[in-house]
C-alpha cells in the first residue's frame, strides 16, 4: 500500500467521522466526533498539500475545542430530588 492510498484512507475516515457527528443529538458527543474528524481532515490536507482542507479544518478544531472548554466548564443544571418534588406537592395542598 503506498502513501497516497493511505491518506486517502485517512481522508474517508474524516469524512465518515464528520457525517457521525452531524447525526448526534448530544451537543458534546458532536463536538467531540467533529473534532476527531476535522484533525484527520487537517493531517490528511497537509500529507496531499491541500492547504485550504488543512486551515479551514484546523479552524474547526479550534471551534470545537472552544466549545468542549465551554462545555465542561459549565456546571449542569441542578435537577431537584424526588424529596424536594414530593415536599413541593404536600406543601401545595
Amino acid at each position: 500500500m503506498d502513501t497516497i492510498n493511505i491518506w486517502e484512507w485517512v481522508g474517508y475516515l474524516a469524512s465518515v467521522l464528520v457525517a457521525i457527528s452531524l447525526m448526534m443529538s448530544n451537543i458534546k458527543k458532536l463536538r467531540w466526533w467533529n473534532l476527531l474528524g476535522a484533525v484527520l481532515f487537517v493531517a490528511y490536507g497537509m500529507a496531499i498539500a491541500a492547504y485550504p482542507v488543512a486551515l479551514v479544518n484546523f479552524f474547526i478544531v479550534l471551534i470545537d475545542a472552544y466549545y468542549l472548554v465551554k462545555l465542561y466548564r459549565i456546571p449542569a443544571p441542578e435537577l431537584p430530588s424526588s424529596d424536594q418534588i414530593n415536599a413541593e406537592k404536600s406543601d401545595d395542598k
